[in-house]
């Protein structure tokens, strides 16, 4: 096993190899965030009332899943570790479920929607229980806040390139491998998705080394682990601003294929969109890590969502015939939002190290399990809200639209993830662990350890 100073470097090799962890999530994960609630309501056949109905109760209720999950992976001893034996136990049956959920069973419609639940349930569950200890495993690859924000910044560079391969090449491989039959092209482009997912989690697995060690306490209840969890301020505001961060994503991710289709008049002109919104997001990431020794993550996070806010409200009004000030708007949103998630991540490693500095012990899956939870609540709340806003302004799948089907359609893709972006960079304030503070933490947990021999 590789030997490394629990603060010290990771090689560029094992980056990649975290990276390519993220870059196998969201594979499926943006999937579901830009195609989902159009392959229900344009492909599968739900109506848009009863899809908002199935996304609050799916994925409000496996929301619990997660803590459990954080706590047990935290109690999990293997001779790979806490957090990656979850890599190799779950990419399999992660692949597996992705693909039913996007098959479409020859069922009677009530059928059809009991096996969106089953499926949705299934996947949502699934996810949490590789992403977690995934995300986890960033908070026990080094103890260095810098070689943190590092990691994330590659972490998410891979993930905004799988969005980007995903946003521009899935509507093209639907249509290439259904030949005209959507369900089709859909369940065999996702089982295409799922494959590389597969393969890239074993990556990971393989690549990835866990070296910082916790102090040496006693076990601990789930009752006092809980209530050190809610006890830690960072956390709860991380949690809160991961769940209005995912949720206007979602809103957004999820209106393009509506506003391209029902608003601008032209569907296939999407993927460029989305192709080039990612690229954007991607060089925004890998960028982030050169900005925040200067600036600091608070800071440079409070910026980048109150300007992107500004650029949102702006783009609500472009005409159809305006691409040109379309792009330009997409690719400020883009670049600008894109190092956010980057930026969130590593906060939440310096949470699990502030509540071992605080508490003595040390439940790095347990925090990390905020990140599932507000990654599912903003999807909850961001998909329900668009699928309710669909709803209510008279929306109906394949056919032209009402001119108040339209504007919830804007309002989806500019106003709605706007005041998303105010709520986050606002809300940032609030996070206390400054750069400085970090350092004197680390200081102290590696004097510590160092007393313990760990």
């Amino acid at each position: 096993m590789m030997s490394m100073q629990q603060g010290g470097k990771i090689s560029v090799v094992e980056k990649i190899g975290y990276g390519f962890g993220d870059g196998a999530s969201n594979l499926i994960w943006m999937t579901f965030i830009y195609f989902q609630l159009n392959f229900y309501t344009d492909v599968y056949g739900l109506a848009a009332g009863a899809l908002a109905t199935m996304l609050l109760i799916t994925r409000t209720w496996d929301m619990f899943i997660d803590v459990i999950i954080g706590m047990t992976a935290d109690r999990t001893k293997t001779r790979w570790g806490k957090f990656r034996p979850y890599l190799l136990w779950l990419a399999v049956p992660f692949g597996v479920i992705a693909v039913l959920t996007f098959t479409t069973p020859s069922f009677s419609d009530h059928g059809k929607l009991i096996y969106a639940y089953v499926t949705l349930s299934l996947m949502m569950v699934v996810y949490s229980g590789i992403n977690i200890p995934y995300g986890a495993l960033m908070g026990v690859l080094s103890a260095d806040s810098q070689e943190r924000t590092s990691l994330a910044s590659w972490r998410f560079s891979f993930a905004f390139g799988a969005g980007l391969f995903v946003q521009y090449f899935t509507l093209k491989l639907v249509t290439l491998f259904g030949h005209g039959n959507q369900q089709v092209g859909y369940q065999l482009a996702i089982g295409l998705y799922a494959a590389l997912a597969v393969a890239m989690f074993l990556v990971t697995f393989v690549t990835t080394r866990e070296r910082v060690q916790p102090m040496q306490v006693k076990q601990t209840s789930t009752g006092r682990d809980l209530l050190d969890l809610v006890t830690n301020v960072p956390w709860l505001v991380l949690c809160l601003l991961g769940i209005a961060q995912v949720c206007f994503v979602a809103i957004r991710g999820a209106a393009v294929i509506y506003y391209f289709k029902y608003y601008i008049g032209n569907v296939d002109a999407a993927p460029l969109f989305l192709l080039v919104g990612a690229l954007m997001s991607l060089a925004g990431t890998f960028l982030i890590q050169y900005v925040t020794p200067y600036t600091g993550r608070k800071n440079a996070f409070i910026g980048l969502m109150l300007v992107s806010a500004a650029d949102l409200v702006a783009s609500y009004w472009v005409k159809p015939d305006q691409m040109g000030l379309l792009y330009f708007y997409n690719i400020v949103y883009c670049l600008l939002t894109g190092p956010t998630s980057a930026l969130l991540w590593a906060m939440f490693a310096d949470a699990a190290d502030y509540s071992e500095w605080k508490t003595g012990r040390r439940a790095t899956g347990l925090v990390f399990s905020a990140s599932g939870m507000s990654n599912k609540f903003g999807w909850v709340i961001g998909g329900a809200l668009s699928a309710t806003l669909l709803a209510v302004t008279g929306f109906h799948a394949n056919v032209v639209q009402t001119e108040h089907a339209q504007e919830g359609i804007r309002i989806l893709m500019a106003l709605a993830p706007a005041i998303g972006t105010i709520v986050c960079g606002l809300g940032m304030a609030a996070y206390t662990l400054s750069e400085a503070k970090m350092k004197t933490i680390h200081a102290e947990l590696a004097a510590r350890r160092a007393q313990q021999g760990a």
